[in-house]
């Protein structure tokens, strides 16, 4: 697993989420499937770094 990829139930279920932030791989999945840029979807979401799209997207995969 990935170091910026957690798991902590009482936040969002089971989902897994990017560095414990209430953002998770699926939803950072949604944005570049709808053809989103990695730069845009850190424009939406400040508190997200390039790499942790990249991270959710290892993730996924």
């Amino acid at each position: 697993m990935h170091p910026r990829i957690t798991h902590n139930p009482v936040q969002i279920g089971t989902k897994p989420c990017i560095r414990g932030l209430r953002v998770t791989v699926s939803m950072v999945v949604e944005f570049v499937a709808s053809g989103y840029s990695t730069g845009q979807i850190c424009e939406a979401y400040p508190y997200l770094e390039a790499e942790d799209v990249r991270a959710a997207l290892l993730y996924a995969a």
